[in-house]
């Protein structure tokens, strides 16, 4: 029997240097992680130690690009990236035990980095001194400069010491958060025995029920708080007893008397990024984040969303007026998608079971992976070589238009028991530009391999039973254009330094390219692509995608105020000045109460499920998706206006902002795709909203 080797402390030698998921054993994390923590401090020691003169080469690329001292790998960087994942993709107790163990050691020794004085002297020496840079080598320089002075390289010694307190304490409670709403996610079942309790819905939620109950050994129908599941119960079922049940299971996740408790966690949270915001010299945590964002401040988040308000909110006040008709008694929360549904059916003879047959799985990643073919050139084949996590994910081979390797894509598709819900897009490797010589400058003769990104889509999509296979719904068709967008961000990279490629741009910048994507989801010549029925091969019928476009904007008012008041919330919590004192569910209501229509119910609660802001990194940046939605409706009206397939356009969109990463401001790089700044006024027409007069 071979001795067995961490894997992360070798190469891989897998294809493309993938990641040798067969290989690693849970007890290779935590060796790697201290090697990695120790070769990191090696790696600081030499840069500080240097003898010459700080200079933007032998500093700043060296902070940036931690490799090891043989320039081959990051190994910190390594094994963080693979643990993380999987801590959301594929978690067990092991795992979720290790990462609360780490967590303090990681942001510990993240710290003693960005608060040691003579790193950053060197730094903040080469910031003001340095030779002529490139617009992504000043890029860096600033970055890095900020990212110290934002991490309190600039605080006296108690100073530093507090933030040092804050942010090991921040860490470990946002991990609590997220293992917390895991757990109450997957504890909830309804079990269903009678056929009576099933009335309205569709086979294709009583087959994944059934198959459900089968694989944990019982009869009858089992529904969960996964998103395939849950979405259809509320959409169908006419049991008002049941969807009023799985509603409040759904929306009490974490205010519960028990270990997975969220609310103190979240009123802490608010506290802790408050009081790091203001030892950092910014009034409130908003200010520290918005000024590296688009929006740039507070009012101008707030100006965003009160004129979403403004344009949106009477049409949405119809929109629930017809509802309420529709249903001919009031309306709970558990009846608004069941009688949305009620009426999408009576005005454009429109259902989404309808439309599911027609979205086979298969045919919608050909369909997905063929308009990349199109707008790009680029092609996608699959590789059983590479390793994957588990046996639902797939690899995929990314070849550029000339044939050239481009990047790997996995795609992890359905719900289990170790993945948290919704739909992301991440990377196991991000792209850069390699020295041949790693212990001479980067120049014209010293430029080596362009490391292509590992990109991973993972997703909570309708799974295939026994008897058909898996069959989306449209609203899974956007959700897999939308991550697909974020992945071609991501593979498209093409950048000097690995901290600037991709997805690392600014926070509302980041979803115009996803959002972007789905927009051809309801478009006539992309669905004629791949939307063929799974049984009859025959087309979906072009009535049928009348009906999907007449019924576009069925319900976006509300949908779009549903959105606002996320962001309302979300800065309420990240605009406070002083203690947060309040009782989290009475704030919530009262925070986002002007997009709110309807009676609010206190005995539910957004705020202690609420990832994006509590554990996502979206804390003062959910109106991020929003703005976005601007950048997104303006960039495809080009298209719209030269061909939504126009290669042209598309490899402008490639080369001027999908390649371009977080190299410029990203509002430059927009303004040079679209000749200037975008207005609101594409996507109000894209919703059929008017501007209501004063």
């Amino acid at each position: 029997m071979t001795e067995h080797k961490n894997p992360f402390l070798e190469p891989y030698g897998t294809p493309h240097d993938t990641v040798p998921f067969d290989r690693i054993r849970m007890e290779d994390f935590e060796e790697a992680f201290m090697e990695g923590i120790r070769r990191d401090d090696e790696q600081t020691d030499r840069i500080i130690n240097n003898p010459e003169k700080p200079t933007f080469d032998n500093t700043i690329v060296s902070v940036d690009d931690e490799k090891d001292k043989d320039g081959y790998y990051d190994l910190l960087s390594r094994v963080s990236t693979v643990f993380f994942n999987l801590l959301s993709a594929e978690t067990n107790d092991e795992m979720d035990a290790l990462a609360q163990k780490m967590s303090p050691i990681l942001t510990k020794h993240a710290n003693d980095i960005r608060l040691n004085e003579r790193l950053f002297a060197r730094v903040q020496y080469v910031h003001r001194h340095h030779r002529r840079l490139t617009p992504e080598e000043k890029m860096l320089l600033d970055n890095c400069y900020d990212g110290f002075v934002r991490s309190g390289a600039l605080l006296d010694a108690d100073g530093k010491a507090r933030l040092r307190q804050l942010t090991e304490e921040a860490s470990i409670l946002g991990l609590q958060f997220s293992q917390n709403l895991l757990k109450e996610n997957k504890a909830f079942q309804l079990h269903l025995t009678e056929e009576a309790q099933l009335d309205g819905l569709p086979q294709t939620a009583l087959d994944a029920a059934a198959q459900a109950a089968r694989e944990q050994g019982m009869d009858g129908w089992l529904f969960t708080l996964d998103a395939p599941s849950y979405s259809p119960f509320m959409t169908y079922s006419t049991r008002r007893d049941l969807r009023q049940k799985m509603y409040m299971a759904y929306n009490t996740k974490c205010i519960h008397d028990n270990s997975e408790n969220n609310l103190e966690i979240c009123k802490r949270l608010v506290n802790l990024r408050r009081e790091i915001a203001q030892l950092l010299g910014y009034k409130t945590y908003a200010d520290y984040v918005l000024k590296h964002r688009m929006a740039g401040n507070v009012k101008n988040v707030y100006r965003l969303l009160d004129d979403l308000i403004d344009a949106y909110k009477p049409a949405a006040v119809k929109e629930r007026a017809a509802l309420e008709k529709e249903a001919a008694h009031p309306l709970e929360p558990w009846d608004v998608s069941f009688y949305s549904h009620q009426l999408q059916l009576r005005k454009f003879q429109l259902d989404a079971e309808m439309l599911r047959p027609y979205f086979q799985l298969e045919n919608v990643i050909n369909g997905v992976f063929g308009l990349a073919t199109r707008l790009y050139g680029i092609t996608f084949r699959e590789n059983k070589d590479i390793p994957v996590y588990h046996p639902d994910v797939k690899a995929y081979d990314v070849l550029d238009s000339d044939g050239s390797y481009l990047a790997v894509f996995y795609a992890d598709f359905h719900p289990r028991k170790g993945k948290q819900g919704g739909a992301w897009m991440t990377e196991y490797q991000g792209q850069w530009m390699e020295r041949k010589d790693p212990h001479k400058p980067f120049g014209p003769d010293n430029v080596g391999e362009n490391v292509r990104p590992h990109v991973s889509v993972v997703m909570n999509l309708s799974k295939p039973t026994a008897d058909k296979p898996a069959l989306l719904t449209l609203g899974e068709v956007e959700t897999f254009l939308h991550e697909f967008g974020h992945s071609l961000h991501g593979m498209f990279a093409n950048t000097r330094f690995e901290s600037l490629s991709g997805t690392n741009v600014w926070w509302d910048f980041v979803e115009l390219p996803s959002q972007f994507m789905e927009n051809y989801a309801v478009e006539k010549e992309f669905l004629r692509t791949f939307a063929f029925h799974y049984e009859t091969g025959e087309p979906l019928p072009d009535e049928l995608i009348d009906r999907i476009v007449k019924s576009r904007n069925f319900m976006c008012a509300t949908a779009c105020l549903r959105q606002v008041s996320f962001g309302l919330l979300d800065m309420a919590y990240y605009t406070k000045k002083d203690e947060f004192t309040a009782d989290i569910i009475p704030f919530e209501k009262q925070a986002w109460k002007k997009a709110i229509l309807g009676k609010q119910r206190m005995d539910t609660c957004m705020t202690v499920q609420f990832s994006h802001i509590m554990a996502g990194g979206y804390a003062a940046g959910y109106y991020s998706y929003k703005w976005a939605e601007v950048l997104d409706a303006d960039a495809f009206s080009v298209f719209k206006k030269n061909g939504i397939f126009d290669r042209t356009t598309a490899l402008r969109f490639r080369s001027e902002v999908l390649s371009r990463g977080g190299t410029e401001n990203p509002m430059t790089l927009y303004k040079r795709f679209r000749g200037g700044e975008p207005t609101i006024d594409a996507l109000l027409k894209r919703n059929g909203i008017k501007r209501q007069t004063k």
